[in-house]
């Protein structure tokens, strides 16, 4: 026994070793002590949800597996670049590159596997948990960039160029698909290029509160069935999934044989936010009436024509904040067996009554 006892001890010593050296080689590779950098940072422009630029940087120590989540500060942070596309990869380099929103702040966050970041915060995650390392940055100074502006049934709208996810695909949006002709009618396109769809946006650059909102519209029976004409409120600034947001919406959302109208007070997967419902051929008004408790839609035809239908909605009603209206085509990539085709909308009033 006693002749046994040096080397039970020496078997003991360098186990410790063994454990104390995986220690220190644990705590020497520990993602805690990672760092991140932005290298480029983009302007400084608040106008950034219809703006877009390059932003990169650099980490340090990160682990196999970890991933880079952008977001850009207009009123509150957005995830960076698309609510479907919120990871960005770190390159063999230990460099990172991607597209951004505009904002006037930029954050880069070294975060692990698994790891869900929110589309909207008014607050950035601190480190710990799945966050390992945080980078913030303020907008470069420099002159702000300018967006193109149409003029429209007598208000200004923002003509949207940054690309969106809005239909389950990232699209671009080109400022030249939206125009009023001489009559003062708005049209929108949207169209393919090189296996690119371009998409069309406007927004009012005001909010204009509770109060009707009118759309005349002219015969979009000719629309594909991926096509889709959005006419809504929407908020922007909003960190709530329903983005405050009230639609009319225009489309066969892919299956021919599906109604090709529907009203929503967002979030639309609550059933009881949905109506849905065939409108007829021919140049038609919709339009909601929005107060504090209640939103009433209404489609009719044109000029002093009867109702075609309408709804009224009690339940859910958001309050009116900061939302601007936004007149939306745009292509619904979710569709089944369904051929995506060119379209082109034809807008020819808009119509605020407080």
């Amino acid at each position: 026994m006693l002749s046994r006892t040096p080397q039970i001890l020496s078997m003991v010593f360098g186990l410790a070793i063994v454990v104390a050296c995986f220690g220190g080689c644990r705590r020497s590779d520990s993602p805690r002590a990672a760092s991140i950098e932005i290298t480029h940072v983009p302007a400084a422009d608040p106008g950034g949800p219809e703006k877009m630029d390059f932003i990169e940087g650099r980490v340090t120590g990160a682990a196999p597996g970890q991933q880079i989540v952008l977001y850009a500060r207009s009123g509150v942070w957005w995830v960076q670049p698309f609510n479907n596309q919120v990871l960005t990869k770190i390159q063999s380099d230990s460099t990172w590159k991607n597209t951004t929103h505009l904002g006037t702040e930029y954050a880069a966050m070294l975060v692990g596997a698994g790891y869900d970041p929110p589309a909207r915060l008014q607050n950035l995650p601190q480190v710990g948990g799945p966050v390992y390392a945080v980078a913030v940055s303020q907008g470069k100074p420099g002159q702000a960039i300018v967006s193109k502006t149409i003029h429209f049934s007598g208000y200004d709208w923002n003509v949207r160029s940054a690309g969106s996810d809005r239909g389950g695909a990232n699209r671009s949006y080109d400022p030249n698909n939206a125009w009023t002709d001489a009559k003062g009618f708005l049209h929108l396109r949207m169209e393919q290029r090189k296996g690119e769809w371009y998409c069309a946006e406007i927004n009012l650059n005001r909010s204009l509160g509770y109060g009707m909102y009118r759309f005349v519209v002219e015969d979009v029976s000719h629309m594909a069935p991926t096509a889709v004409l959005g006419m809504f409120t929407f908020d922007e600034n909003s960190v709530e999934e329903s983005r405050n947001e009230l639609d009319v919406e225009l489309s066969h959302w892919g299956d021919q044989e599906r109604e090709n109208t529907q009203y929503v007070v967002q979030p639309f997967y609550v059933p009881a936010n949905v109506y849905r419902f065939n409108a007829p051929p021919g140049t038609l008004t919709h339009s909601f009436r929005w107060e504090p408790a209640k939103a009433e839609f209404k489609t009719a035809r044109a000029g002093a024509g009867a109702n075609v239908n309408e709804k009224v909605f009690t339940s859910g009603i958001p309050k009116s904040i900061s939302q601007t209206v936004h007149i939306d085509l745009y292509d619904f990539h979710y569709s089944k067996n369904a051929v995506h085709q060119p379209a082109e909308v034809v807008i020819e009033k808009f119509e605020y009554l407080p």
